[in-house]
């Protein structure tokens, strides 16, 4: 009886001391939800919470979109589909090239969209890993000039709605800040002709890129691969017309897909729709971190937290960290000004959104020139805002690059909103789970084959 008793009487105590506990949490968790909402109020251009939050995927009505490419869920679906089929990597080089890589080849899910790797390697490339990081060169049938590589890390593709011009420069569109550049479209060594199209930065690119890439897609095509009546249901105003089964058109539906391509289910945005306990205290102080003491937000303010800003932040380039067919005379390393050709421009590169900046495996690469692996080494590299790169003086860089003064437990917290409240958890709801050509995705080659388990 006196044991029974007593046991009641310590669970008592523990109940109104965990009662206590909750009740003093209560009070620093509104506060911290009160000193946010101000900081990203503040920060917002309209004053509301509602301008960070992205929209749903399949909202079209709120998706931004170029005119001449309308949404439509045929039209997604189709773009969905060719963005991972490795059936349309038709001009490979060689022939073990073809059919053998994907859009997805180097826009890795599970990666941010991302490469799993320093650099994504289409044609030309062997094996895929866990999320594209043991992607390696084919030494045996390819030379390194062979490779389908870029010499700048590619972007993330997830919000890239938001971004009206598209690539570190900007130089894909014909509207925004490239208004006004049109004498410069195609002149230097950069394919930025197509610009003269009118279209917004990423139909043009993805135009381009068909190319770049050595895809293709044509009725033969269409036919074999079963995407004929897609394409007709995706396009009706050009349904049965041999040119709507064509690079150009297979490119406006891998772009609408893409501007769906959303990542609405990290934390922060739950947080923006009223869930308080959707971000732990620590990511919510990193928030309130960016919009305030780190400033971050004075570059990362659009919806996707990027911008269409350019800054020289005189990070180094691809050729300084001996990657494959990267050169010091790459127009890339010159970053705006590569396509400008303005010495104002110079050195200068896009600001990148940064949802999933961090990557699901240990290799996080970070910088046009991936010389940052980690993003701890990024915001130390900020908060110090010295160049590493040596042809980059300090007094070149930009303006709104400058110490951070910010001490480890806040570069700490500042991580963890970066890290986990930006991160969008399920980015693979945005992969099919299979392709109409039925080859293995996003690659085919026989190490791919093996590491993706579709042998």
């Amino acid at each position: 009886m006196n044991s029974t008793f007593n046991n009641l009487i310590v669970i008592s105590i523990f109940s109104m001391l965990l009662i206590a506990c909750v009740g003093d949490k209560t009070p620093i968790n509104a506060e911290l939800d009160n000193a946010l909402t101000k900081s990203v109020l503040r920060a917002s251009k309209d004053n509301t919470l509602s301008y960070y939050i992205l929209p749903s995927e399949t909202d079209f009505d709120n998706i931004p979109q170029e005119p001449s490419n309308p949404l439509n869920q045929a039209k997604v679906d189709l773009g969905k589909f060719l963005f991972f089929d490795t059936g349309i990597a038709q001009d490979a080089l060689f022939e073990s090239g073809i059919g053998t890589y994907s859009c997805a080849t180097c826009h890795v899910p599970e990666a941010g969209f991302k490469p799993g790797n320093f650099q994504g390697i289409a044609d030309g490339g062997l094996g895929f890993g866990i999320n594209g990081e043991d992607r390696v060169m084919n030494y045996e049938d390819y030379q390194e000039a062979d490779l389908d590589v870029q010499s700048a890390r590619p972007l993330s593709l997830l919000n890239v709605a938001f971004v009206n011009n598209t690539f570190w420069n900007g130089q894909f569109g014909a509207t925004d800040v490239n208004e006004g550049t049109e004498d410069m479209w195609g002149v230097l060594d950069h394919p930025t002709e197509l610009n003269h199209l009118g279209l917004m930065g990423l139909e043009t690119q993805n135009i381009e890129g068909m190319i770049v890439h050595r895809m293709r897609v044509d009725k033969e095509i269409a036919d074999e691969f079963g995407y004929t009546e897609m394409f007709d249901s995706a396009f009706p105003d050009l349904a049965g017309q041999d040119t709507l089964y064509s690079n150009t058109y297979a490119s406006f539906a891998i772009s609408a897909y893409l501007r769906t391509v959303l990542s609405n289910k990290a934390p922060f945005q739950d947080w923006l729709k009223g869930k308080s306990n959707a971000m732990t205290a620590e990511e919510k102080e990193g928030a309130i971190l960016f919009f305030n003491k780190a400033n971050c937000s004075r570059c990362h303010y659009e919806p996707n937290l990027g911008s269409l800003e350019f800054h020289a932040l005189g990070v180094k380039d691809m050729y300084q960290l001996d990657l494959f067919d990267a050169h010091p005379d790459d127009l890339r390393n010159r970053g705006r000004a590569g396509f400008t050709n303005n010495p104002e421009d110079e050195f200068k590169f896009k600001v990148p959104g940064i949802y999933n900046v961090d990557n699901l495996n240990d290799q996080k690469f970070l910088f046009h020139g991936a010389s940052m692996q980690s993003v701890r080494e990024l915001l130390e590299y900020k908060n110090e805002a010295v160049s590493e790169n040596p042809n980059i003086a300090n007094e070149m860089l930009s303006d709104k690059f400058e110490p951070l003064f910010l001490t480890d437990s806040e570069i700490t917290k500042l991580e963890a909103f970066l890290v986990n409240g930006l991160r969008d958890p399920d980015l693979t709801r945005y992969a099919p789970d299979e392709v109409p050509s039925g080859q293995c995705f996003p690659n085919a080659d026989p190490e791919s084959l093996r590491d993706l388990g579709c042998e």
